[in-house]
């Protein structure tokens, strides 16, 4: 019988995805089951985006550009420009998702077998596309105790080596909710300029800073242009992931023109989401402050109830809408499917992410679950009154946090 490919082998399994046959088992038994497991928002996508698509009136549903259509990267560059990013349309290359961004980013920039650093825990799939690039990610750990803030560039150093070639930051991290300071962002400069090194930046959840904190883009640093890869999407900021709509920037005309050659390949981004995309750009700030309204509420109340329970710590995050929490449990992908498997409250459960699938350290988030606070309060509330019974009720319960951490609770 043939055989995969060695790459098909090794491409990791998606942590967030991966339970899914037990969430639905657990709704086939009658069961609601909270999805926290997955960053799908249930804010309404804006009106002005669902508008373009009800109003198209076309003939031929034709390809587009390669790099995207006219329009769309020209209506981009004012959206960016707004934000200071100090942009051209050409610096612009619309993709089919933020995914396709990063790979395309990778497949650019990188040759086959050099390394890139990612501040652990990282969005998961930085590992799939690694996998599929060829390029091997060296992880950096950051850690819970300080809310994963960015390691001390001093560890960055220890891991540069000939191959290295990039840092992949997301900002507001996924899956920490950390949010990187201007400070943390000039830092990274120094190294990259130092060391001649590509700096990636995941923008995915830009909009969603709290706590009256701003986002620093890596664009906004001067000096680093050339260095700078920016990967971006929709999905989260307009509540529209199903769009599979992103864009990759960078001043490098060099990256810029390989990243073309790639799009080529692929033939071109669809029609209809760049249609909506750039109706998208006209959101009205107002949506914008409700939304963050809207998700600070739930943050707050998230991090409470969770600081709340036994030998539970979840740092209070300043962006995005995830948290990493520590709890009292042995193993968090066990705990993760047990809860699914075997536990009902009111016949109600909670799907999560165990944490092991952000880390790429072996044996790292062992203890640790991430959750997106893309629910209501009310079934926050819920979610979390399960999940206090389930870690009572847990058969791999353990008690190892520290008193130093539960005093930060």
């Amino acid at each position: 019988m043939p055989k995969v490919s060695i790459k098909g082998a090794q491409m990791p399994a998606s942590p967030i995805r991966k339970l899914s046959p037990f969430a639905e088992k657990a709704k086939l038994e009658g069961k609601k089951v909270y999805h926290l497991n997955i960053g799908q928002p249930d804010i309404e996508t804006p009106e002005v985006m669902l508008n373009a698509i009800k109003n198209i009136d076309f003939k031929v549903w034709a390809y587009t550009a390669s790099e995207g259509t006219l329009s769309y990267r020209k209506k981009l560059a004012e959206y960016y420009n707004k934000l200071n990013y100090q942009l051209v349309h050409e610096d612009i290359l619309v993709t089919n998702g933020g995914s396709e961004a990063i790979t395309i980013a990778m497949q650019a920039c990188l040759n086959p077998g050099d390394e890139i650093i990612i501040p652990e825990p990282f969005y998961a799939n930085y590992n799939g596309f690694a996998c599929m690039s060829d390029v091997v990610v060296k992880p950096i750990l950051s850690h819970i105790e300080d809310g994963f803030a960015l390691p001390a560039i001093s560890e960055f150093e220890k891991l540069i080596s000939p191959k290295t070639k990039a840092i992949i930051i997301c900002n507001p991290n996924n899956p920490t909710g950390y949010l990187y300071s201007k400070e943390e962002l000039e830092a990274l400069k120094t190294l990259c300029l130092k060391y001649d090194l590509y700096l990636f930046s995941d923008e995915a959840y830009r909009e969603f800073c709290y706590d009256g904190r701003n986002f620093i883009s890596p664009m906004h640093l001067e000096g680093l242009e050339e260095n700078v890869i920016v990967m971006d999407t929709v999905s989260k900021r307009y509540s529209a992931c199903g769009a599979r709509l992103g864009c990759l920037i960078t001043k490098n005309k060099a990256v810029m023109s390989a990243a073309l050659k790639f799009a080529q390949a692929r033939l071109s981004p669809g029609m209809i989401p760049q249609l909506a995309g750039e109706a998208a750009v006209d959101t009205p700030n107002s949506y914008f402050e409700e939304v963050n309204k809207e998700y600070t509420l739930r943050r707050d109340l998230l991090v409470k109830r969770l600081n709340q329970m036994e030998g539970a710590f979840c740092p209070n995050p300043g962006g995005a809408f995830y948290v990493v929490a520590r709890l009292p449990i042995d193993d968090s992908d066990a705990f993760c499917q047990w809860i699914l498997e075997h536990f009902e409250y009111q016949n109600q459960t909670v799907m999560m992410a165990p944490a092991t699938g952000f880390y790429s350290s072996s044996g790292a988030g062992k203890d640790e679950v991430r959750l997106a606070y893309v629910l209501n309060k009310h079934d926050l509330e819920q979610a979390m009154d399960c999940l206090e019974q389930a870690l009572l009720s847990y058969p791999g319960r353990t008690l190892k946090i520290s008193a130093s951490l539960a005093d930060q609770a």
